[in-house]
């Protein structure tokens, strides 16, 4: 797995970066932010808080829809049309059957609106995951998780939610960075391993 996915990010990276030049030249470029700018208020091991958003595909999604089903890597990122962005989600969507072999599906959110989201997913070539708006009322989401930046926009964080609805696993990144797409097959193989498979 390890050498699949360093092959994969090397790759992904490159792809990413040329894509963005070619397909996405209407990506707005904020500059060095402050890398975390909020204060989280969840932890592993409680029950995630539940939300329904919309969805670009016009769907409401609810995050207790996948219990039982599904661990979800929520993922948020702080706005479409931006660089890090622009290259993390057409990661994690060309790792989706590695992600499935370990039980997991993403479900991506923002705090755009459905408009601007779809522009963007389409500019990439399409999202086969859930991508959902968090702009009404603006940043709740965010907000519950305490990852709502003092600009309203949204850390660049992941969450690991287990069948039962139980966070596993939290990273909220430096904003500048991609994360690394290592950290979350470690911690879906804990998950599995916590679950005797």
């Amino acid at each position: 797995m390890k050498r699949v996915i360093t092959t994969f990010t090397l790759f992904v990276g490159s792809v990413c970066l040329f894509g963005a030049e070619q397909d996405l030249s209407g990506i707005y470029d904020p500059g060095t932010l402050k890398p975390v700018d909020s204060h989280l208020l969840v932890d592993i091991g409680e029950r995630a808080p539940d939300f329904e958003l919309p969805a670009i595909d016009a769907s409401q999604v609810r995050l207790s829809e996948y219990q039982g089903k599904h661990h979800v890597i929520l993922t948020f990122v702080p706005a479409a049309w931006t660089p890090v962005c622009s290259a993390q989600w057409p990661g994690y969507n060309l790792m989706q059957d590695e992600f499935a072999e370990l039980d997991a599906v993403v479900i991506g959110v923002t705090v755009d609106n459905i408009p601007t989201l779809h522009a963007w997913v389409e500019a990439m070539g399409g999202l086969d995951f859930p991508v959902l708006s968090d702009f009404y009322p603006h940043g709740a989401v965010a907000q519950r998780y305490g990852i709502l930046r003092s600009d309203g926009t949204a850390e660049r964080a992941l969450f690991i939610i287990d069948k039962q609805g139980i966070i596993r696993f939290i990273d909220v990144h430096d904003i500048n960075v991609r994360p690394p797409l290592e950290d979350l097959f470690e911690a879906l193989e804990k998950i599995r391993t916590m679950e005797g498979r």
